[in-house]
């Protein structure tokens, strides 16, 4: 069994089902490379300050940095996951994307080649929670014909005294977009992990039932093998053709 001694250890949260098929492997620099089956993309997305390169670095290095510098352009970091059944080893890909929008011109260049998109808004922060709308609609523009998978989170639930977005209201915003909804904090690591194992499992189901497909012109998924058995029932039924 792999796993990384230094990291720290969460359980996610039980009502996310599929999520104990992952193994978290350690992360790579972006220069080092390890055998692995598929490749996803995936995008950091929102707005400035929500915590998206603190989540990400709490999750690829397993630390929190109480104070980050802004994100200029795009960051990049890879991380492995295995999948237990069947046995994959899964390169996750991500581009942190600076949430200002004179860096927006360079950060939309990457959109197209996503598989997957992590929508983020901070708890304490409404006009970012009612910005999501418009990050999303960005993607899913650029991105066409292409279908990514997205998970909608909300970052600094450590914060509750002042939250001001509450959870069904964020539910609600993700049922639109045919996504998934966790509340996370970077600070207590809380639902860190379950964030990417719910996209990853998300990417793969998609890739499974067809809703997401393969072209020679886009690089949001690779593989070495062959392309996993079609399900004879979708994951989710609304996921019958792409909400894009």
């Amino acid at each position: 069994m792999l796993t990384d001694p230094h990291r720290p250890r969460h359980t996610p949260d039980s009502s996310f089902q599929g999520l104990s098929l992952f193994l978290s492997l350690p992360s790579l620099p972006m220069a080092v490379d390890s055998p692995w089956d598929y490749q996803f993309r995936i995008i950091m997305l929102g707005d400035s300050t929500v915590g998206k390169s603190c989540l990400l670095k709490r999750y690829a290095d397993g630390v929190f940095a109480e104070s980050m510098n802004q994100t200029v352009g795009v960051d990049f970091y890879v991380h492995f996951l295995e999948i237990r059944d069947p046995n994959l080893h899964i390169k996750l890909q991500f581009w942190d994307t600076a949430g200002q929008e004179r860096f927006r011109s360079v950060t939309r260049s990457y959109y197209r080649n996503a598989a997957g998109g992590v929508l983020m808004f901070d708890l304490t922060n409404r006009a970012s929670f009612e910005n999501i709308r418009n990050w999303h609609q960005e993607v899913v523009d650029t991105v066409k014909p292409h279908c990514p998978v997205f998970v909608l989170v909300g970052n600094k639930s450590d914060l509750e005294a002042e939250r001001k977005v509450g959870q069904k209201e964020a539910e609600k915003l993700a049922v639109s977009f045919e996504a998934k909804y966790i509340e996370t904090s970077a600070k207590s690591s809380s639902n860190v992990e379950a964030v990417f194992q719910m996209l990853t499992l998300g990417i793969y189901e998609a890739l499974k039932s067809g809703v997401m497909k393969l072209g020679p012109q886009w690089d949001g998924v690779k593989t070495k093998l062959p392309l996993p058995v079609r399900s004879e029932v979708p994951v989710q039924e609304k996921r019958k053709k792409c909400s894009c």
